[in-house]
């Protein structure tokens, strides 16, 4: 590990850290850096221990600070436990948050997403007016990966002229989707996407302050210098607000998926703007079936569509596809990659 990735490791679990009750902390704290790695969920459930999970790891936050495989022998989490994590998540303001946490989380300093269970307060309509008794949660913790698209980065590049190309990233949970679109923008704005390809202007629309990990709407992650964030800013007005007012060549948002997303999209397109985003899926198929997406695959709005796993851990490139889903990219069963251009 670089002296750059050391640095963002740490600066990560400071963020962690600081949200976590003292007795946790101090725990989390002793464990092996080998572990801290591979942590990608910190998850603290009512009466059970403290869960530490993350790609091929699974383990329990030991009472002696270590870590263990046997949930009888873990830490167990309390209502204090919670409350103090609720508390430093939210800043000691549940209200300023309280439309976030009716979605199931909120989004942290760092980027770090933390998810919410509990009794769910509904409203006459049968909305979800708030959440009362929380009974867990789940910080899932946001790392910078420099390069991290590097792979996938050629692909995005029309090889004629050299314009940036509409990308739609498509996973389940979990695959590393918002870390390969954050280091896609860099790449663009840093002007390194690809050999002989200059740089571009940027706007990244983050919704729930994860791409950029923004506090007070300041960018706590490398999101390039040709970058513009709207930050905490609806997916669909963000996209809008950027066409009409920043002038990007690329338009960077996350995890598409409503009526009026597809219409901001298509604004987009029709501007000549490409639009870089993901969904979870499991195909491009699944993704059609949803309402209003189909419209965006019939008319062309993405020249990729990239299929996403971790089979080589978050981010593995599974299949890259145009427009009429011919194969450009295919990773074979042995990893080995498969170039198909």
């Amino acid at each position: 590990m670089d002296q750059v990735d050391e640095t963002s490791a740490r600066r990560t679990w400071e963020q962690v850290f600081h949200v976590c009750p003292p007795d946790i902390r101090g725990r989390l704290e002793s464990l092996d850096p080998a572990y801290l790695r591979r942590i990608e969920e910190v998850r603290l459930r009512l009466g059970q221990p403290v869960q530490l999970a993350g790609w091929g790891f699974d383990r329990f936050l030991g009472e002696a600070g270590d870590v263990t495989t046997d949930p009888r022998s873990g830490f167990l989490v309390t209502e204090d436990h919670l409350a103090r994590v609720i508390q430093g998540v939210t800043q000691a303001s549940l209200y300023a948050v309280e439309d976030d946490l009716k979605k199931g989380f909120v989004t942290m300093q760092g980027g770090h997403r933390v998810g919410i269970a509990g009794r769910a307060v509904l409203g006459n309509r049968g909305e979800i007016k708030a959440v009362r008794s929380i009974f867990s949660v789940n910080i899932r913790v946001a790392r910078e990966r420099h390069g991290v698209a590097s792979q996938l980065a050629k692909y995005t590049v029309d090889k004629e002229n050299g314009r940036p190309l509409s990308v739609l990233l498509i996973s389940p949970p979990q695959c590393g989707k918002t870390t390969l679109l954050r280091d896609l923008a860099r790449l663009w704005s840093w002007g390194i996407i690809a050999p002989g390809i200059p740089g571009a202007k940027v706007s990244i629309v983050d919704e729930r302050s994860e791409l950029a990990g923004s506090v007070d709407g300041r960018p706590q992650f490398d999101i390039g210098p040709r970058t513009d964030l709207l930050d905490a800013c609806p997916k669909a007005e963000g996209m809008r607000i950027a066409i009409r007012s920043l002038s990007p060549a690329v338009l960077v948002t996350d995890e598409i998926g409503h009526e009026e997303d597809a219409r901001a999209i298509m604004d987009a397109t029709h501007a000549g703007v490409a639009v870089v985003t993901s969904v979870h899926a499991g195909s491009v198929e699944q993704w059609r079936q949803r309402p209003a997406m189909e419209g965006l695959f019939q008319s062309r709005a993405f020249d990729r569509y990239v299929l996403i796993g971790r089979q080589d851990g978050p981010g593995t490139i599974l299949r890259i596809e145009d427009a009429d889903q011919h194969v450009l990219y295919r990773r074979a069963s042995s990893s080995k990659r498969v170039d198909l251009r």
